[in-house]
């Protein structure tokens, strides 16, 4: 038995939607509208770094899953890069999955959180892009008052201000951004072979197995991975059978995007989430839809639409194959 349910968004209904606010004291972004922030400071000395970064996140209690330097691949894959900087930028707060993942199994769609790194050569600025509140709320439809979502907020809030000293919040104003009850996320249902454990995780190795190896061939990429099941074990919550999260990038996506839109990387790499819990037959599985990406940005131009809706077909259609 597969059940699908994608809220991907064809002839681009969303892009008329507009955004409804909720205010939550404390939490920069958390009233804006907006589902997306872009943190900067001045780096006329050049001491901030992705290294300098990614070491603030760390000691602020983040696990890093990546720090890409998108750079590498763009040069010899296009002729060309737009940022001295361009690194995405992937991180997790075990304490506030934990806490999240009891009530809201959905919060893979954010595990890991993505986020973009990105220099501004002529300000000589370094900037970090992320999820607002809003942008966590929606994408998850995880209340935006539910007080340990608000939690993790302000958490990445601090991280950022530790990584970017002086640093402060840019004003945007998309006006197209998704409204708060549209998840745009793309989910299955399925239901794996096996009358045990062990049958049902081989069939789930299998499956990841295809998985990647349908996507790779196609050039997709998976910067991470990572095992939330034995991460929440260790941790003592122990009702999944399994909880996988790959994060999935696509080098066609992001490129013609980030030149005008470098804060796209609060959406790339994307997570992708399988999981099962014990004493339920039903597999889950999702990612955040590329109309995140069209309605958090207001993207309009043909040449960045394309390969986002195309790759939100290729990975649709790749699991709809291999679990037939």
């Amino acid at each position: 038995m597969k059940r699908i349910f994608t809220l991907l968004a064809a002839a681009f209904a969303a892009l008329m939607l507009t955004a409804c606010s909720t205010t939550v004291p404390g939490v920069a972004g958390g009233n804006d509208g907006q589902d997306i922030r872009i943190f900067t400071t001045d780096n006329t000395e050049g001491a901030i770094t992705t290294a300098t970064i990614e070491s603030a996140f760390s000691k602020a209690g983040f696990i890093i899953d990546g720090n890409n330097n998108m750079n590498s691949p763009f040069k010899p894959r296009f002729g060309k890069t737009f940022y001295e900087t361009y690194h995405l930028f992937t991180v997790h707060s075990p304490k506030h999955v934990l806490a999240l993942v009891q009530k809201y199994p959905s919060i893979g769609l954010l595990t890991p959180l993505s986020m973009s790194i990105y220099s501004n050569d002529e300000k000589k600025t370094m900037n970090i892009s992320s999820l607002t509140l809003r942008g966590m709320s929606r994408i998850t439809q995880i209340p935006m008052d539910n007080p340990d979502l608000i939690s993790y907020a302000k958490f990445l809030e601090e991280a950022l201000a530790k990584a970017l000293p002086g640093g402060k919040f840019q004003k945007l104003s998309y006006t197209k951004v998704a409204d708060m009850n549209q998840s745009l996320a793309t989910t299955f249902e399925v239901e794996f072979e096996g009358e045990t454990v062990e049958d049902r995780l081989d069939f789930k190795d299998d499956f990841e197995a295809e998985f990647e190896g349908e996507l790779e061939p196609i050039g997709f990429l998976f910067p991470g991975f990572i095992d939330l099941s034995s991460e929440l074990s260790e941790a003592g919550y122990k009702v999944f059978e399994f909880y996988d999260t790959y994060s999935i990038c696509k080098l066609d996506v992001i490129y013609p995007i980030h030149q005008e839109h470098p804060e796209v990387g609060a959406f790339a790499p994307c997570s992708f989430y399988i999981y099962k819990m014990k004493n339920d037959p039903i597999v889950h599985m999702g990612f955040p839809s590329v109309d995140n990406w069209i309605t958090a940005t207001d993207l309009e131009d043909e040449k960045s639409l394309k390969p986002l809706i195309k790759a939100q077909k290729l990975i649709e259609d790749i699991v709809n194959e291999i679990t037939e």
